[in-house]
């Protein structure tokens, strides 16, 4: 056994990208490293703003309940602080009104909730928390140009500056200066570089095999804008959920409530039904949805922002359990990237982050052991979230990859039954609420309570 494995707090851990999944990834290991280097290639920025790194943090963004658990857990009174800087708690009945491909959901009594607010307002608080920690040190303006090691081990990461800059979208490349290359070592590499990560190819180049993945792609677009809410106006609800109903109508849109007195308003399509990029574009995709609601609400609404667009490519997910050299973990996107439609990347990176924090926690450490434990129990909590969104895609026939077969054709036809028991039985609503906010896992939809009201229906 390494020292690591042995005693807390030795050796040295280091976070790839510093983005929400790398820098509560870090938060996770305190206590059990000596020393945790997050390496991030922008400079962030003082105050909350969006990042040429994060791509995906000019669109909707929001907390599953089990995610805001996760947080507190992780960061107790995070939640209370995110609500004090202006994020919204919306109960999935009342607050929002959801069309599903069967109708409008039932309103009940809301159990479940989640937090809104712009991506930025989550990673700075996020990131303001993890920076109370002294055993966790941040590289700004700084890449990861490859890993150190062997097929065997990853035992380090070899790294180079990108020279100065600021952390706004415009400064993204931080300057034209590029330092030398240099060796980092490392006991243990957490990969949290997120969709574009380049892991796979680095360990390729140690001579290991290919990782396990397995790919979904149906082909989804973007495009997001910041609204001003118009003052006096009152909708009855925070926010609406207009979804896709395959495999005719391909569209989708929500409106969240964001800091600031502001809506998000999200706008998507999957393959062949992409929105057409600008305002015109926007409007446009506004118009073809399933229901005029969404537009209703902008009415009298005033931009607060440009359109801004986003095509987040296929979704996959890297089974690191099944091959992967000793010393390395992948968390949140760099593991499983999931069609963001379903709203589940950011409580997935949370989970990550407890699994690894309780496995640094079992072996003491941050050695083999621990590393090993954190890639299977990775594989486990992102799971559930990947089969629902996998049988979600593959009811349109332009996806590519995901399940096929008599048994998903069984799945998709219970889930219209379940479906259609949420326009009007308050407990299949509250059932498929609690799997959809990932409290609890698919089977819940099969407690007898619920296969009785749906059969009933």
């Amino acid at each position: 056994m390494t020292s690591s494995e042995t005693a807390p707090g030795r050796g040295t851990a280091v976070v790839i990208g510093g983005g929400l999944a790398g820098v509560v990834a870090a938060w996770a290991l305190r206590g059990f490293a000596e020393r945790i280097v997050v390496v991030e290639r922008d400079r962030y920025p003082e105050e909350p703003a969006f990042r040429a790194g994060v791509p995906q943090g000019r669109h909707a963004h929001l907390v599953l309940e089990a995610g805001h658990r996760a947080l507190e857990e992780l960061m107790p009174g995070i939640n209370q602080e995110l609500t004090a800087a202006g994020a919204h708690r919306v109960s999935t009945s009342g607050d929002l009104k959801w069309l599903s491909s069967a109708g409008w959901m039932i309103d009940y009594p809301a159990r479940m909730t989640f937090l809104s607010c712009t991506r930025p307002v989550l990673d700075k608080l996020v990131l303001d928390r993890v920076r109370t920690e002294p055993s966790i040190e941040f590289l700004e303006g700084t890449d990861v140009v490859g890993l150190l090691g062997s097929a065997q081990a990853v035992t380090g990461v070899k790294l180079r500056e990108r020279g100065a800059g600021r952390g706004s979208e415009h400064d993204s490349e931080g300057g034209s200066e590029r330092g030398e290359v240099r060796d980092f070592p490392a006991e243990l590499v957490i990969d949290a570089s997120g969709r574009s990560t380049s892991v796979p190819k680095w360990l390729s180049e140690l001579g290991c095999r290919p990782v396990p993945e397995e790919r979904v792609d149906a082909g989804v677009a973007y495009a997001s804008r910041l609204f001003h809410r118009p003052p006096g106006v009152d909708f009855g609800h925070q926010a609406i959920y207009l979804q896709t109903k395959a495999p005719d109508k391909p569209r989708m849109g929500v409106l969240l409530p964001v800091e600031g007195d502001r809506w998000i308003v999200s706008l998507a399509g999957m393959r062949g039904a992409e929105p057409e990029p600008g305002e015109a574009g926007f409007t446009k995709h506004l118009s073809q949805l399933r229901d005029p609601g969404l537009s209703e609400m902008l009415r009298e609404a005033e931009p607060a922002g440009e359109v801004r667009g986003f095509l987040p490519g296929p979704g996959v997910r890297r089974h690191y359990e099944r091959s992967s050299p000793a010393g390395l973990v992948a968390v949140g996107d760099a593991a499983s990237t999931f069609n963001p439609v379903y709203g589940q990347g950011v409580t997935i990176s949370l989970f990550c982050a407890q699994v690894l924090r309780r496995a640094a926690l079992r072996h003491g450490g941050i050695g083999t052991a621990t590393a090993r434990e954190a890639r299977r129990e990775i594989a486990a909590v992102s799971k559930n979230a990947w089969m629902m969104s996998c049988a979600e895609d593959v009811r349109f026939a332009a996806t590519t990859g995901g399940p096929t077969g008599a048994l998903i054709r069984l799945q998709h036809r219970y889930l219209d039954k379940v479906l259609h028991g949420a326009t009007r039985n308050p407990e299949v609503t509250a059932a498929f609420h609690e799997v959809l906010s990932l409290v609890e896992p698919p089977t819940r939809l099969f407690h007898p309570s619920v296969v009785a009201a749906v059969l009933r229906g």
